[in-house]
């Protein structure tokens, strides 16, 4: 996308009409050159030779925050064909049906509420551990609502060393442990990270996480930008001072993942219910004035149970608020975009330039792009009725990933965007996943607030999980997790850890603890 400055001669502006396209307002500015320009602010944007799903999406305004989101199904714009890389397997199986895949039991030890990554993570961790009954609650199918259109990255490495630890068991579960188990190909693909610095202080801190790798045998390497360039012969070297290069860190496919996850877990002997929406929790006082769930009431029965797992993403609050539990998390716009094939980009690793606020993820013979947005975007009213749709993409937001990511790989300036993604993501606070037994209802457990990172902390955080609600206790310290301890200014607070999330950060960032200003 070649860009370049406005006039700043006060010229006269052009007159621009509104036209509707699929549903879509494009705007249409006079085009005797025979080029689009898409102002940005003081920029232009030659849109000449990007694909027809982005000419028509660019245009787009801010969304209002309470906009509702589009349906998939109902789209008739030219990105409707093919949104997300898993619309094939996620999208196109249904076979229409409202009812449930079959009636859930009287009775069950644990019941988890919640069919994405999380859910199905804790439910196969759970029959594995022996709680084999246990029943999986999806509204509508697994993966619906924010796993589907995941980008599906892992990074082995964080700042956090418990973190590492989890990631490592992500990796283990679905590249080994489920296919070994199961015979099934989870979708994982080994294809490496690399992670950009452009100054002396982010490469200090790469530094310190191969550090840290080492004592947890993660493999990793510092490059210097030729080694980085032999690598990635299409990446942009000239203002690197070095990389780190993490060969074992892949991607997942999250419809793979989920559908492996659940068969292994009903192999075992757990129940997968889908299309069984939650209508309410009912929760008893015991003699000692503690309150404790007592059963969970579905649109197709009413299951008695003393456990509750609260896995519902962007739809926890509500969840908890069915059992008077305060959920403190918010849902926010999340998108990236899928670039049109590139000659050459076969086998790279993915590429995470924090700096620039941009991810390239491999897609086949392209490149999913993507990043944590400066202005994020609240969605004001969470919809119960939406499973597999996304929002409009606002170009406003996202165009800084876009300049990120062609100054980081020059050939994405004449790249062509196949197609859109701009879904729901749940965020918290202090950046931290809620987890742990609710201090408000004994039996009611956390599993939600991942912060788009639920699928590659999902295996670790699964096992954690379900060993805290057979033993009363997680075995690793997951203190930095705990819904007990408490977080103020959610919203605010989730916007701004968005907003600054490709900082350098310490392992163990202060809570939010004790700040002025109301729980939301």
């Amino acid at each position: 996308m070649f860009l370049q400055r406005g006039p700043e001669d006060g010229g006269a502006e052009e007159e621009e009409e509104e036209e509707s396209i699929g549903g879509r307002q494009a705007s249409r500015g006079h085009r005797a050159s025979g080029a689009v320009l898409l102002s940005l602010g003081s920029l232009q944007v030659d849109m000449s030779f990007v694909s027809c799903a982005l000419r028509v999406a660019a245009p787009r305004r801010l969304p209002a925050p309470w906009r509702s989101p589009r349906p998939y199904s109902t789209t008739t714009g030219p990105t409707a064909e093919k949104s997300v890389p898993y619309q094939k397997t996620l999208k196109d199986e249904s076979n229409g049906s409202t009812g449930p895949s079959q009636l859930p039991p009287a009775s069950a030890e644990v019941v988890v509420i919640g069919g994405g990554s999380l859910g199905c993570q804790t439910t196969y961790h759970l029959a594995k551990m022996g709680i084999t009954s246990v029943v999986l609650l999806e509204r509508d199918r697994l993966t619906a609502g924010t796993t589907w259109h995941t980008a599906g990255l892992l990074w082995q490495l964080r700042p956090s060393d418990v973190e590492v630890e989890l990631l490592a068991h992500t990796r283990d579960v679905v590249s080994r442990e489920l296919p070994a188990e199961t015979g099934l190909h989870t979708g994982w693909v080994q294809n490496g990270g690399l992670f950009i610095a452009s100054n002396k202080q982010r490469l200090d801190e790469y530094k310190r996480l191969m550090s840290l790798g080492k004592v947890y045998g993660v493999e990793s390497h510092v490059l210097t930008p030729a080694q980085t360039k032999e690598l990635y012969p299409l990446m942009n070297v000239d203002d690197l001072y070095g990389t780190l290069y993490v060969p074992k860190d892949g991607t997942m496919d999250p419809a793979g993942t989920c559908s492996t996850l659940a068969r292994a877990a009903a192999a075992r002997g757990a129940t997968i219910i889908e299309n069984c929406p939650v209508t309410g929790i009912q929760v008893r006082t015991d003699d000692f004035g503690v309150k404790r769930v007592h059963a969970v009431e579905t649109a197709h029965g009413t299951i008695q149970t003393p456990c509750v797992v609260n896995c519902a993403g962007v739809w926890a609050r509500a969840l908890g608020r069915l059992a008077g539990v305060h959920v403190p998390l918010v849902a926010m716009h999340h998108a990236y975009v899928v670039t049109e094939r590139i000659e050459g980009i076969q086998n790279m690793p993915n590429v995470r330039d924090h700096d620039a606020s941009v991810y390239l993820r491999l897609q086949g013979d392209a490149l999913s792009v993507g990043g944590y947005e400066s202005n994020p975007i609240f969605w004001e009213e969470v919809s119960e009725k939406f499973a597999f749709s996304l929002f409009d993409l606002d170009w406003d937001v996202f165009m800084q990933h876009i300049q990120g990511a062609i100054n980081r790989v020059p050939v994405l300036e004449k790249t062509g965007i196949k197609s859109t993604v701009c879904g729901p993501e749940s965020f918290t606070a202090d950046h931290k996943p809620l987890m742990g037994e609710a201090p408000e209802v004994r039996g009611f457990f956390l599993g939600c607030g991942f912060n788009s990172a639920g699928m590659m902390l999902g295996g670790g955080c699964g096992k954690e999980l379900a060993h805290w609600i057979i033993h009363g206790r997680p075995e690793k310290d997951m203190y930095g997790y705990d819904i007990r301890q408490g977080c103020a200014g959610t919203r605010w607070g989730a916007w701004e850890w968005v907003s600054r999330q490709y900082l350098c950060h310490s392992p163990h960032p202060l809570r939010s603890w004790n700040q002025l200003g109301p729980w939301l």
